[in-house]
């Protein structure tokens, strides 16, 4: 079962990677926000078949949920829209690279608050942050070849 689990993430990341460069793709011709528009109602639209088709959960529970947790969505859209504009400035490695280290930022944080600090995430943060020097420097020295 673990397996299939690990499977699942990867394929997850591997979606999200896509998701993120056909996006910004869009948002080159459109507008990011535009982009997220459409990768949202595509999304919906996919997404209402497979709630259809599968779900067995009574709208009222839904309905139930708390109101801080309908809030997935609003930040699902502005991920979406930022990333749609910052992956059409900075590339595909580039933008990957960063919400990567603001998904961990914000989880060593939620971490530290409830848990307190420890030195692991700490040290995993400080290293993510010279790739994101490298992968930068690198993309320079390459523009600064070609141009």
């Amino acid at each position: 079962m673990m397996t299939l689990v690990i499977f699942l993430a990867l394929l997850n990341g591997c979606c999200i990677s896509f998701c993120r460069v056909l996006n910004g793709r869009l948002s080159q011709d459109t507008s990011a926000f535009y982009a997220s528009f459409w990768n949202h109602v595509v999304g919906f639209i996919f997404l209402s078949f497979v709630v259809y088709f599968s779900s067995t959960v009574p709208v009222k529970t839904i309905m139930d949920a708390p109101v801080i947790a309908w809030l997935g969505g609003v930040m699902g859209a502005l991920f979406v829209a930022l990333n749609s504009y910052v992956l059409s400035k900075v590339g595909a490695t580039l933008t990957v690279i960063l919400v990567i280290t603001g998904q961990l930022l914000t989880g060593v944080v939620w971490d530290a608050i409830s848990n307190g600090v420890e030195l692991a995430p700490l040290l995993g943060i400080l290293c993510i942050l010279m790739g994101i020097l490298v992968t930068k420097r690198g993309q320079d020295q390459k523009a600064n070849i070609k141009g």
